[in-house]
Formats: structure tokens, C-alpha cells, sequence
């Protein structure tokens, strides 16, 4: 039978290396959406044209006429 001090000493071994494999697990997954964030951002920033760029749409005015009177109506009944 083993000693209670190599017991002991297996244990932090075991321990230390568990945490080791975690940290390290975790550090390469960080790196991994890190990476695929910026790849993404680059290519969405090439397939999307700017908003300057973009003509902004004509406002039909009776749509806007419609929208503020149920936002009246719907102010008014609370």
C-alpha cells in the first residue's frame, strides 16, 4: 500500500494536468471565434455595400398618415 504523501502527490499531478488541459482547451477555443469573428467582419464588410451608398426609400404619405393616427388612437385609450 501506498503511502498517504504519494497519494497526495498523485492527486495534485492529476489535478494540475486537468487544469493545464482546460486552460489550454479554452485558450484555443478563444482563439477560434476570435478568428472566425474576423474572418466574418471581412466578409461581410466586401458583400455589403455601405449605407451611404444605399438610396434611402420614398415614405408613402398616407402610410405615414395611417401609422401616426393608430399611435394617437392607440395614446389616446391608455
Amino acid at each position: 500500500m501506498t503511502s498517504l504523501t504519494q497519494q497526495l502527490v498523485d492527486a495534485l499531478g492529476i489535478m494540475v494536468l486537468g487544469m493545464g488541459l482546460v486552460f489550454l482547451f479554452l485558450g484555443i477555443l478563444i482563439l477560434g471565434v476570435e478568428l472566425v469573428a474576423r474572418c466574418l467582419s471581412r466578409a461581410n464588410e466586401a458583400s455589403t455595400p455601405s449605407m451611404s451608398e444605399q438610396p434611402m426609400p420614398a415614405l408613402d404619405s398616407r402610410l405615414v398618415a395611417a401609422i401616426s393616427s393608430a399611435v394617437h388612437q392607440y395614446r389616446a385609450s391608455a
